[in-house]
Formats: C-alpha cells, sequence, structure tokens
C-alpha cells in the first residue's frame, strides 16, 4: 500500500478501494434509493399547490367577497333572475313574457368631494319581469329619480374610477329602487351611459 498521495493519485485511487471495499460497495445503493423517493415531496407539493388555490378561492374567497360586498351596499337579497316579483300583499304578480325595460335617462349630479366643478350624467334602464314594472315606475317616477340622485350624488372620484364601480352602482341602485317600489320588483339594472366631466 503506497501512503504517498503521489503514488495514489498514479494508482487512481486503488489502494482506497483495495483497503475498504465495504465503504465502495457501500456508496453505490445510497446513492441510488436517493431517486425518486428524495423527489416525491416536491412533486406532491406541485401538484397539489394549484389544487388547494383552486379551492380555497372557490369556496373561501369568493364567498367571503361576495358577503362583504353585499353588506357593504346594503343589498338585501333579490330574486333570481325569471323568478315571478310580488305585489304589496306578498302575491306573486303576473309574469311578463319576457323582460320589461324601462329607460331612466339623463340623471345629472354633482361628484361628491370636487365642491360642484365636476358632474356626473348618468342614464340607465330598468328591468323586471312583471307587466305591472311599467306602471309601478310611472307612478313612482319622481321618487326613484330623486333616489337615483341621491344614490349617485355621494359617489367620489374615486368611487367611480374603482374597478366594478359600476357593479357596485349597479347593486346600491337596485336595492334603493326596490325598497322605495315595496318588492323585489327591479331585478336588472342597464348602465347606458355614464360620463364624467
Amino acid at each position: 500500500m503506497a501512503d504517498n498521495p503521489l503514488e495514489q493519485g498514479r494508482n487512481g485511487g486503488r489502494a482506497t478501494q483495495e483497503a475498504d471495499p465495504k465503504a465502495a460497495s457501500g456508496a453505490a445503493p445510497a446513492a441510488a434509493s436517493g431517486g425518486i423517493k428524495s423527489w416525491l415531496p416536491l412533486i406532491i407539493t406541485i401538484v397539489s399547490m394549484p389544487a388547494l388555490a383552486y379551492a380555497t378561492t372557490k369556496f373561501v374567497l369568493v364567498p367571503q367577497m361576495k358577503k362583504s360586498l353585499a353588506a357593504a351596499t346594503g343589498a338585501t337579497e333579490t330574486p333570481a333572475p325569471g323568478a315571478p316579483a310580488e305585489t304589496k300583499d306578498g302575491a306573486p304578480a303576473e309574469p311578463a313574457k319576457g323582460k320589461v325595460k324601462i329607460p331612466m335617462s339623463k340623471i345629472l349630479v354633482n361628484v361628491a368631494g370636487t365642491m360642484g366643478t365636476r358632474y356626473l350624467m348618468s342614464s340607465m334602464t330598468l328591468v323586471g319581469n312583471s307587466d305591472q314594472l311599467r306602471a309601478k315606475v310611472e307612478e313612482n317616477k319622481d321618487q326613484l329619480m330623486d333616489l337615483a340622485t341621491s344614490t349617485l350624488s355621494t359617489k367620489t372620484i374615486s368611487d367611480l374610477e374603482k374597478p366594478g364601480a359600476r357593479n357596485v352602482i349597479r347593486a346600491e341602485l337596485i336595492t334603493v329602487f326596490n325598497n322605495a317600489l315595496g318588492g323585489p320588483w327591479v331585478t336588472e339594472i342597464y348602465i347606458t351611459e355614464m360620463a364624467i366631466q
């Protein structure tokens, strides 16, 4: 056996392998056993994370966001589109053959926080399922216009520029109009025009 490091280098380290054959044979199985087993936690994490993120978003985050949005806008639960509206005495109104659409045009208000220097002009269409909606809106048109201007005049420039601002405005107006009309008469509102000057 050569104790000289130069001799070991020339022999390619054979002196070490000859002296300790158990160490050389033990290194090969250790390297082979680390293959797929060492990668398994990483593979499981990569596969399960998208599924976990989807489940968390769909079943936790989205329902909580809907609840907080409904609480923030003060929205009451409105019936699903296609459900018959009810009259004041609670009896279902006659469903329309199609959707009833009533335009409300040119609502002009000052934007909150601008000291009268900026204004918002809006037009909308009220949609419902009852044939009686048109008569109901005509009876209360002045009140509905007043409620629309009151609701829109509370909005600041930053409120109007937020993503989803139109949806928040729609929800608030549907709630306010249905409270004034005494039931779930208005099922949808189409904002057909909105301009800030």
